[in-house]
């Protein structure tokens, strides 16, 4: 079965960051976009060390287009935006009205890309 939304999904994936860091970055994005998945890691108090990455896919074509309010970030948050070329390039424009923004890379396919940022509280 074909995927209508295939070309406006797309995969976000957190890392580098604390718990409450990926819920605000992650919020911004659900108030704006129809969010159709979430992958959250365990509990905190999980033993020993170990990378964490909160993965969600958001739908581009839909959702609350509430306004962006700047969340407060305890520390800079490693972003991987995967998807179509024009859907990333509205989520990377979303994220830049809530944080400063560095551009690592960008890595283009045939009909996807990748854009890896790194996000700062303004």
């Amino acid at each position: 079965m074909y995927d209508l939304h295939i070309d406006t999904d797309v995969t976000v994936q957190l890392s580098e960051c604390c718990r409450e860091d990926a819920k605000a970055v992650l919020g911004v994005l659900d108030g704006f976009y129809h969010l159709e998945d979430v992958t959250v890691p365990g509990p905190d108090d999980a033993p020993g060390p170990a990378t964490t990455v909160w993965t969600a896919t958001f739908d581009t074509a839909g959702g609350r287009r509430q306004e962006v309010r700047p969340p407060h970030l305890t520390d800079k948050v490693e972003a991987v935006l995967t998807g179509g070329y024009h859907a990333v390039g509205e989520v990377e424009k979303v994220l830049a009205e809530g944080f400063d923004i560095q551009s690592l890379q960008s890595v283009s396919g045939d009909q996807e890309t990748e854009a890896r940022l790194v996000l700062a509280s303004r």
